[in-house]
């Protein structure tokens, strides 16, 4: 029996996912998983039953990665459970920017009582006069789940799209419409769009990504959004931008001081991912999450480990979190030979200063598993052992 400890309110949805092996427990001492939200770890001490921590949503900086790995705790998130979401929001505003809903919909409300809305508006309502979003450019950066979805429902709407990711996946590509133009940069990507939108996640490369040289690269008047991560756009680049006119407006669903109370701002309240349906997706893939990876090992969708996926080519597995440093594997296979374990199948992948090694074994007696682990967890950069019965 496994104990999943849940913070944040959590879709009924996803805990209906865990079967009898897993049992919800909010108070539990002892938790083997984490199900969460938006609560902050950064500053909580894990307690050494916790093998894993799944975050319901894209998101994951409310998470200290390193100090997880240190203490042999698998992270993950669930991409594209909330994407859907995050598409509508963006066209949405989108054509907001282009057709002054916000403004006119405030200006209609603010009419005197009982005043006729509709003469009224037939003499002043050309302030709000906008423009159709069909034949527009439409410049996405980052094809991922959210991405690819924005790219294709804008060539629904007949918009004219090109897209840049030197990191587009195969299975992304698959589902990108074929009349999404593909760019090498992102000077090429921006060349003469009207609205430029990123979907990208936030990493050291990806911080500061539009900044004062990106927005120079606009066609004058563009609309820039940013539902992806605060920082990701630059916003002290943004604001001179606005006021040059190289920018006509700037969407983003994350608060900062800088670009409180501008006009030519529209800053959402982090709602990208906030729908019923978004939130259920969420919970359910990270329920999966938990339960494969304490049943498997197996890593899919973790942000702190390489991505493993192997099927059992025995009964017995060990799966191991060590730093990636020289003669592991020697180590490892070492304490296997030792006592005398054959080893079905080895995988061992690595990422930046960690690695995950999983070892499938034939034959093992209840009485060795024990030593076994024991003697895998004296190993100097070894974070966690642990042994799997299939």
């Amino acid at each position: 029996m496994y104990n999943i400890k849940t913070y944040n309110a959590i879709a009924q949805a996803g805990l209906a996912e865990f079967n009898d092996d897993y049992r919800i427990n909010q108070d539990a001492a002892a938790p083997d998983a984490y199900m969460i939200r938006s609560v902050d770890l950064h500053d909580q001490e894990f307690p050494a039953s916790l093998k894993v921590i799944a975050r319901c949503g894209a998101g994951f900086n409310n998470i200290p990665l390193d100090r997880a790995l240190e203490d042999g705790i698998a992270v993950f998130n669930t991409p594209g459970g909330n994407a859907n979401a995050v598409k509508e929001l963006v066209l949405a505003i989108m054509i907001d920017a282009k057709r002054n809903l916000i403004n006119a919909a405030n200006w209609s409300a603010s009419a005197a009582p009982g005043a006729d809305i509709t003469l009224r508006t037939e003499k002043q309502k050309t302030q709000f006069s906008g423009t159709e979003l069909l034949g527009k450019k439409l410049a996405i950066l980052g094809l991922g789940h959210v991405g690819s979805l924005v790219a294709n429902a804008a060539i629904d709407l007949g918009m004219d799209v090109t897209g840049y990711d030197p990191y587009l996946s195969v299975d992304s590509a698959w589902h990108l419409s074929p009349a999404v133009k593909r760019a090498a940069t992102i000077k090429e990507t921006v060349a003469g769009a009207d609205f430029i939108t990123v979907h990208v996640p936030k990493n050291e490369e990806t911080t500061g990504l539009i900044g004062a040289k990106e927005i120079a690269m606009f066609k004058p008047g563009a609309v820039l959004l940013n539902y992806s991560r605060l920082g990701i756009v630059d916003n002290a680049a943004v604001l001179p931008a606005l006021e040059n006119g190289q920018l006509a407006h700037y969407s983003t669903d994350f608060s900062d001081e800088q670009i409180l109370g501008n006009d030519q701002v529209t800053i959402t309240p982090h709602i990208g991912g906030s729908t019923r349906e978004a939130t259920a997706n969420c919970a359910r893939i990270a329920a999966h999450e938990i339960m494969d990876y304490l049943a498997t090992g197996n890593t899919t969708n973790s942000v702190n480990l390489p991505n493993v996926k192997v099927p059992f080519a025995g009964p017995h597995r060990f799966t191991i979190i060590h730093r990636n440093v020289p003669n592991m594997l020697g180590q490892i296979t070492t304490v296997m030979a030792n006592n005398q374990l054959n080893i079905e199948n080895l995988v061992n992948r690595s990422r930046d200063k960690y690695a995950y090694t999983i070892v499938d074994i034939s034959d093992l007696e209840a009485t060795t598993v024990k030593k076994v682990t024991a003697e895998l967890e004296n190993i100097a950069a070894v974070s966690r052992v642990r042994y799997i019965q299939h």
